[in-house]
């Protein structure tokens, strides 16, 4: 039996980080929309690029999906407050060389033992729908500060912090209970950020003054293709900035990886509400945003939000990493500086520099939070594609941030749902649901997706989808507004570039509009003839079918399947479309499966197979190689040979399930559960059973047709 293949991990080590994270938090990665981020039950984000990263090959926060960027080491909530006269913060995580540790200073939040980070959908056809759930993919989680040891353990959460604090100083909680809740969709004007909200409930006895709260984060935009993770020179290329027209901090590589990490790590603050009861008993709340319009308390009107940032491990007293709470409390609540301040153009050159920093996004200071009251503060992660300009990234000019300032836009509507006047209030004409409550987090939609299935044989691909988006009502307009289908297929080889831009790489092959008319024309064509489709084992019903001829067998081939509406003349709203990436397929072309083994003799090809072939693309890791056996039967064993005889490797195949689930290459440079083979195709990984690298030389291959039990040999040749 082969072993595992990749690269080798310590099995011992491995399964003591499990434990660790095990005690503390549960873990889930965004998939909805096109930022891979991991989100934990402690309301982390990102995941140091160990446990979770190595254990289930999850993102810490990569963008776009399965390009190898990664955006963030981790990130968490701070809490401050005074009581009694003195400060006390609460932090989930803050800059340290491993990232979080349960019991470790400063990673003060807790959760109990192995809690589920549940999830939920609002997407009728995920197996997680629910009608409560706010976007295509929720995460919802509960956790507190008022353990004195980890949960499930004797660990004590240390305040000590390496003497900074007096030798028996312990956690102060400040008595919270926080509800976390993370929000993505896979809407093409909206699958690059990702919402948190939480809900911070002061359920102590102690009345809480001047209370900070903010949001810590450690980005690190690299490509891990091209520059594994781990040791300082990985970490300290980044560059940081601040927009405070947008309350909005960025981080950006400044000269790690020129070419292949052209990218924005953004966390935006989108607003607060505070839950008080006036003087007559009933519980009301007000918005806080300092960008708000509209009439705030009197005595929140001085509330601002603040922009922090430290270097890792700096004797520079202006830098250094808070552990105390007068210095966390002063992270909180005092800003480095901002955009009216004389010094700001001078820090805000020395940040762009790289270098390893921290940031803190925070707003400050409420004026009280007492026993039973709350508050909930919301954030944004935004990522964004630099847009070109001619400069190097370390320019850091405004239009190399547009895509930036334009994704944290629809990140800031988003949250303002009804609220399109953006004064925290219902006013007239923004209820769109009717329920006399003011909605936030919606979205206008674009039709449903197609439900979509897809045929490939060689050199060809057929897509077949139901008329089910033809049906939809738009939550907005309260009106069907369908208009057309697009297809859209990639270039060839677009897994081979630097990053693997999937969305990117998209170009538009065919439009189908039912009113004769498009603005994507000349690929504009009138619906195709309604019919009916069916197939075995498949319980839906499709009534269109369309087929790309002219493409290479053996070749990745991303081909997506959209529908889009009219739009709103009246709210100016434009055309909108679904997510690509949503009803996007990775097609294979390729022989269909074998019949007749006498007729149609299986081959391998590349043949002769070079070092690496051209499909491969830069990969020089040896797991990651592919050879593709071709014209197999539907059913069949395959074993390959040495010319002497001696046994090297084999697998079996079958047509109707394989996704290329036995070669790493697939799980690298495509999506298992988007692959659609023709059948007849399967790749092999050039490793031996036991996972060594092959030999040049002549190579013998024998498929069994487990149905018909009939026999091929064949050969094929490995040149170095």
């Amino acid at each position: 039996m082969k072993i595992a293949r990749g690269i080798a991990i310590n099995l011992f080590a491995t399964l003591l980080v499990l434990g660790h994270y095990a005690q503390a938090q549960t873990e889930r990665m965004t998939t909805a929309s096109d930022v891979n981020m991991t989100v934990s039950s402690l309301g982390l984000i990102g995941n140091s690029f160990r446990g979770s990263y190595n254990s289930e090959g999850f993102s810490s926060c990569q963008y776009p999906a399965k390009s190898g960027v990664e955006h963030l080491f981790e990130g968490g909530l701070w809490v401050g407050a005074k009581v009694g006269g003195s400060p006390y913060v609460t932090s989930a995580a803050i800059d340290a060389a491993s990232g979080y540790s349960p019991g470790a200073c400063n990673f003060e939040f807790t959760t109990p033992a192995n809690q589920p980070l549940r999830e939920i959908s609002s997407l009728i056809r995920n197996p997680g729908y629910n009608p409560l759930a706010i976007s295509h993919q929720d995460f919802i989680s509960d956790f507190t500060d008022k353990n004195l040891k980890v949960p499930g353990t004797n660990i004590l959460i240390d305040r000590d912090c390496g003497g900074r604090n007096p030798p028996d100083a312990q956690h102060r909680p400040l008595g919270l209970d926080v509800h976390f809740e993370t929000y993505n969709w896979n809407y093409s004007y909206a699958n690059f950020f990702v919402i948190l909200n939480y809900t911070i409930k002061n359920t102590g006895t102690d009345t809480l003054k001047d209370v900070g709260i903010g949001y810590w984060s450690d980005g690190v935009v690299r490509n891990v293709r091209k520059t594994p993770p781990g040791g300082t020179p990985f970490y300290n290329k980044s560059g940081n900035g601040y927009i405070d027209s947008l309350k909005l901090s960025y981080e950006f590589d400044a000269t790690g990886d020129p070419g292949f990490t052209e990218s924005y790590f953004g966390l935006r603050f989108l607003g607060a509400d505070y839950f008080y009861k006036k003087s007559g008993g009933k519980d009301t709340s007000v918005f806080i945003h300092p960008s708000r319009r509209g009439v705030q308390r009197p005595d929140l009107k001085a509330m601002k939000v603040h922009y922090n940032t430290w270097q890792f491990n700096s004797v520079n007293p202006n830098y250094f990493t808070p552990n105390s709470e007068n210095e966390r409390y002063s992270r909180l609540t005092n800003p480095i500086s901002q955009d009216n301040s004389p010094n700001w153009p001078i820090t805000k050159e020395e940040i762009r520099q790289p270098n390893n920093r921290s940031s803190m996004i925070s707003l400050a200071t409420l004026p009280e939070l007492l026993p039973g009251q709350s508050v909930r503060i919301v954030f944004a992660v935004v990522c964004a594609r630099k847009k070109e300009d001619g400069l190097p990234n370390t320019a850091d000019t405004d239009i190399q941030k547009e895509n930036l300032a334009n994704n944290a836009f629809w990140a800031q509507t988003t949250f303002n749902g009804e609220d399109r006047n953006f004064n925290g209030a219902l006013d007239d004409g923004e209820d769109n649901n009717g329920d006399g409550i003011l909605t936030r987090f919606t979205l206008p939609a674009p039709p449903a997706t197609p439900i979509t299935r897809v045929e490939t044989k060689a050199n060809e691909a057929t897509l077949y989808w139901a008329d089910n988006a033809e049906q939809s009502i738009d939550p907005i307009s309260k009106r069907k507004d369908f208009l057309g289908y697009r297809i859209y297929i990639s270039k060839q080889g677009f897994d081979l570039a630097n990053v693997q831009d999937v969305a990117g790489s998209l170009q538009l092959y065919r439009g189908f509009d039912k009113q004769g008319t498009s603005a994507k024309a000349p690929y504009l064509n009138s619906l195709p003839a309604r019919s009916t489709f069916r197939f075995d084992g498949d319980t839906n019903t499709y009534h269109y079918k369309y087929t790309i001829a002219g493409l290479a067998s053996g070749w990745q081939q991303a081909i997506a399947l959209t529908a889009y509406d009219s739009g709103n003349a009246e709210t100016r709203l434009p055309s909108l479309e679904t997510a690509q990436l949503d009803n996007i397929f990775r097609v294979f072309p390729g022989t269909s499966a074998n019949g007749d083994l006498t007729a149609n003799q299986p081959f391998a090809y590349p043949n002769p197979y070079y070092a690496a072939a051209v499909w491969e693309g830069g990969t020089t890791r040896p797991e990651e190689k592919k050879l593709l056996f071709a014209n197999l039967p539907k059913r069949c064993k395959v074993k390959i040979f040495t010319q002497a005889g001696d046994f090297v490797d084999g697998f079996e195949h079958n047509g109707s399930t394989y996704r290329g689930e036995d070669s790493q290459w697939f799980t690298t440079f495509s999506d298992l559960s988007k692959n659609v083979f023709s059948g007849g195709e399967h790749a092999w990984d050039l490793l031996s059973r036991n996972s060594q690298i092959i030999s040049r030389g002549v190579y013998v291959f024998a498929v069994e047709d487990l149905d018909s039990k009939k026999t091929f040999k064949g050969k094929f040749t490995v040149i170095k």
